[in-house]
């Protein structure tokens, strides 16, 4: 699932008129990014999320979406703007496109920029063995961030791995890249029944943190290139060089 819902306020006014994972880096839009590498993974089956000016997504694949090499896709859309009038935050919008998703599935924010990140089936596999609910990947934490998210120290039961831990001393960034399972988007963890029929808006921290408490959150260190496209300086920075920051 690729989250395109938001409004995308701090790159306005370049949002005003455009969703902002439609907003371009080298020439493809954020989104495109991401639909390029999970379909090269092998991951061709993608539900998008809209709000802000999502008919221009939906647009943008059109009926029959490919990848830009080719690859055919089947692009289903949660229609967030026109069920309810606005984006419903990240766990209310995954919440509601449940019924489109399957047992394991990738989340990903489409304004983030990460061009080599490594979605494989390998990891997917991985998680699928393991008792956890979600598998965070953690970047090094950016300017705007200083302080980081979560942190990381060793877990017992599966070593060479990593566990996420809110209250560790050193904190790296949730880069918004993700594996989560279905069972997390019910209770205990979230009240909300499956396919929110309300529209309720939840954030997804509180329910990663309380996970993390009962030690079903796992995690790594990613050090690719990666960037939060939160601003239009940033924007323009990766612009300005032939291969990003």
């Amino acid at each position: 699932m690729v989250l395109a819902a938001g409004r995308g306020e701090r790159m306005r006014p370049l949002t005003d008129t455009t969703p902002k994972p439609l907003l371009a880096v080298q020439g493809k839009s954020l989104l495109q990014w991401h639909v390029d590498a999970l379909a090269h993974a092998g991951f061709d089956s993608i539900v998008i999320n809209t709000a802000w000016l999502g008919e221009q997504i939906a647009a943008h694949f059109g009926s029959q979406p490919l990848s830009s090499d080719g690859r055919p896709l089947a692009i289903a859309y949660s229609w967030e703007g026109l069920d309810f009038g606005g984006a419903l935050e990240t766990a209310g919008g995954i919440v509601r496109a449940l019924p489109l998703l399957g047992d394991i599935f990738w989340v990903l924010a489409g304004d983030v920029y990460a061009p080599g990140f490594p979605f494989s089936m390998q990891a997917v596999q991985r998680f699928a063995r393991s008792d956890k609910l979600a598998h965070l990947w953690l970047v090094p934490n950016p300017l705007h961030n200083p302080n980081g998210d979560f942190g990381l120290a060793p877990d017992p039961q599966a070593p060479g791995r990593q566990l996420a831990l809110n209250q560790a001393a050193v904190r790296y960034t949730y880069s918004t890249i993700g594996l989560f399972r279905r069972e997390f988007f019910t209770r205990p963890w979230c009240d909300i029944p499956a396919g929110n029929p309300q529209g309720v808006k939840t954030p997804l921290a509180p329910m990663l943190r309380k996970a993390m408490d009962n030690q079903r959150i796992s995690a790594e260190l990613y050090t690719g290139p990666w960037t939060d496209v939160g601003t239009p300086e940033r924007l323009a920075q990766l612009n300005a060089s032939p291969t990003g920051p």
